[in-house]
Order: C-alpha cells, then sequence, then structure tokens
C-alpha cells in the first residue's frame, strides 16, 4: 500500500531524529531516546522485537543437590564505530539494551559476548560501555577479537578488567574465557597496532593464526574447577566456539580439543559463545555448546563441517539491516541445562528446550525455517 510504514519503520525512523542530536549517552538521554521513539508509536501493536519473551519457569525451584532456577539474558556482537563513522552498529546495541530493560521481571544479570568494538578504539570501546551502563540488570562481560587486538587489551583492562574470570551465581559456576589469543603473526611483518587489528578483523585473510585459549588459561581453568564436584552445574563462556567448526573463517579454536578435556568430567557442561553471530547449535559428549546472536549483522553458515544440531536461521532479507540480529535469554534449570531464547528481530523468537539437546535432536525440535539459509 503506498505510503504505508510500519510501527517498526517508524520506531526506527523516529529514534533516528533523536539519535542524530545525541551527544551524551547517558541514562536520562537513553531513556530519553527510547520513551521518545516508543512513544511515536503510540496507540499501535509494538513490533515482536520489542515485547519480553515470557519463558515458563519456577525461579524458586530447587533441585535435589541444592540447584536454583534463575534467569540471565544476553547481548553480543554490536561491533561499533564511533557515531560519526557508522551510527547503524550504535542504534543495533541501543536496541539490544532496550530489548532486555523491558523484560519482566529483570534477568538475575545480562552477559554481553564480546566483540564490543570493530577497531578496538577506545572510542569505539568507551562508548559501549556508555550504553551498556543503562542497563538494568547488573553486567557480566567477555572480549572478542575486535575489542583487543589494537592495543593487546590495555584499553579493555581499563574498562572492565582481566578477561578471564569466574563467579558464582545461586549454585551454578560461571567461568568466562579468553579464547581469541593469537600467536604473535606481526612483530615479523613489522606490523602498525592498526594493521595488526584490521588482519585480525578480516578473519579469513590467511596471515593470522587460529583463535586459542591457551597454555596459561587452560591451567587456570583447570585450578579454577578443581575443587567441583563432578555433577557441579557450569556454565562457561567463550567469544569463539570451543569446537573445531570451520578454520577457513576462524570459526575455529585450535585448543578446543584440550580444553573439552578439562570438561569432560562433568556430568554436563553448557558452552555459550559469541563470534559466529547466528543460531549454532553443538553437541560433544556432555558439553553442550550454544552461538548467540549479533546486534551488528547476521553472519551466512559454513560451506562445511556444521553441527548436525543446528537449525539453520532463514536467509535474511538483504533489504533489512536488522534481519537476523537480535539477543535472548537464558533461564537456567535446577539441573544445570538451560533454554536457549533467540529474540530474532523482525521474526518469532525460538527457544531451543533441554530435550532437543540430551535427544541428539530427536525430541522436542525448534520451529524449522520457513525458506532456505544461506
Amino acid at each position: 500500500m503506498a505510503g504505508y510504514k510500519s510501527v517498526e519503520t517508524k520506531y526506527m525512523e523516529e529514534r533516528e531524529k533523536l539519535f542524530r542530536g545525541l551527544t551524551n549517552l547517558d541514562r536520562r538521554s537513553f531513556l530519553k531516546v527510547s520513551a521518545a521513539a516508543m512513544g511515536a508509536a503510540a496507540g499501535l501493536a509494538a513490533p515482536a522485537s520489542f515485547t519480553p519473551v515470557t519463558v515458563a519457569q519456577e525461579p524458586g525451584e530447587k533441585a535435589s543437590g541444592g540447584g536454583e532456577g534463575f534467569r540471565f539474558a544476553y547481548v553480543s556482537d554490536s561491533h561499533l564505530y564511533e557515531k560519526h563513522v557508522n551510527d547503524r552498529f550504535v542504534r543495533g546495541l541501543l536496541r539490544g539494551v532496550d530489548d532486555v530493560n523491558n523484560l519482566d521481571p529483570q534477568p538475575d544479570f545480562v552477559f554481553y559476548g564480546g566483540d564490543l568494538a570493530q577497531l578496538g578504539q577506545p572510542k569505539e570501546l568507551e562508548l559501549g560501555a556508555e550504553i551498556l551502563k543503562n542497563l538494568k540488570a547488573p553486567l557480566k562481560i567477555m572480549v572478542g577479537e575486535h575489542d583487543w587486538y589494537l592495543d593487546m587489551g590495555e584499553k579493555w583492562r581499563e574498562l572492565y578488567g582481566d578477561p578471564t574470570y569466574s563467579f558464582d551465581h545461586k549454585g551454578v559456576h560461571f567461568v568466562v574465557l579468553n579464547s581469541v589469543v593469537e600467536a604473535d603473526f606481526w612483530t615479523k611483518r613489522k606490523m602498525t597496532p592498526m594493521e595488526r587489528m584490521k588482519t585480525v578483523a578480516g578473519l579469513d585473510n590467511g596471515l593470522q593464526s587460529s583463535f586459542t585459549v591457551g597454555e596459561k588459561q587452560r591451567e587456570w581453568l583447570k585450578n579454577d574447577l578443581a575443587g567441583l564436584p563432578d555433577d557441579a552445574r557450569v556454565i562457561v563462556f567463550s567469544h569463539s566456539p570451543l569446537y573445531k567448526l570451520y578454520k577457513a573463517w576462524n570459526f575455529w579454536t585450535d585448543d578446543a580439543d584440550e580444553v573439552q578435556a578439562i570438561l569432560q568430567r562433568f556430568n554436563k557442561v553448557v558452552v555459550i559463545h559469541g563470534h559466529t553471530h547466528q543460531l549454532l547449535l553443538n553437541r560433544i559428549g556432555n558439553i553442550y555448546f550454544y552461538g548467540m546472536l549479533a546486534t551488528a549483522w547476521p553472519w551466512p553458515y559454513a560451506p562445511e563441517g556444521m553441527p548436525e544440531l543446528t537449525i539453520e536461521m532463514t536467509r535474511p532479507d538483504p533489504f533489512n539491516s536488522t534481519d537476523g540480529c537480535g539477543n535472548g535469554e537464558i533461564p537456567v534449570h535446577p539441573d544445570g541445562m538451560i533454554d536457549m531464547v533467540y529474540n530474532l528481530w523482525n521474526r518469532n523468537p525460538i527457544t531451543v528446550r533441554p530435550p532437543y539437546m540430551t535427544s541428539w535432536g530427536k525430541t522436542d525440535v525448534p520451529p524449522l525455517p520457513n525458506r532456505p539459509s544461506y
């Protein structure tokens, strides 16, 4: 119909008008942007991507071992440039924060999955920190390669501290790893810091080494987990997948097998990663892997090596820059397994429940795409 604009289009247009005049993203400015943009669509149905996903659960329920159910949210892979260079990715992160702040009840915390910046520049990372401080729930964060290789983590450490750490929450032991460690390929080539950063950001240029966790962190991981019983609830965050997916794109962690060997003694372990910008599911023995969505763009699926449990996202609309992007929620069950909720913008949410993973894809199959992936 000529002249018709969807609610979501009106929302984004109104938000863009306000965003152009925004110079300081403090909490008051952020809330002004969100409230004014939502007000532009007043009286109409809210777009699906801004409607909180309700997942049935009983947060107070306890397992026989004393575990408690709870829920956290995630946002990942925003790849921010400075606003004057590219404000589309900034709007994506703002939208992700909006989604999480609209959840009722609020999650226990929000996990950010890495690649906050695109070229690791201080102003990119500071802009991301400025936006993320508007989250209502506490923030936990992981580093990505785009955040690290300009200054080898100097600015990241200033903002967020050590990239390798663990914490406990309601009976679950969480581990956060820096899985994007690379061997030095830049010194012999006499690269500048920005040349090094752009080489790492290229992923498939053939100049860099594969990602690793590295011997130092593997030893740290052994020591960190040493005091836990085999039936402990453990969730691990890594930016790159902790398995070998597709080396040509660096969707790969070279020492993944050695990390898996450390985790295999547990009855079950959940590993959640960013980097691949897509719905991605895998299982290796008793380790269950879930990829997070990005707010910047969706990656295509690798031409080979795809895990059989993955239900590939429908091919994104090339005329809609946010299609295939999103964020989500993760209810944690008393037994340590999770529901992975993929809040795909412009589409219905997809929830992957434990029976699908534990049955090797035989039961509780999530909805299949209605057109091919890419």
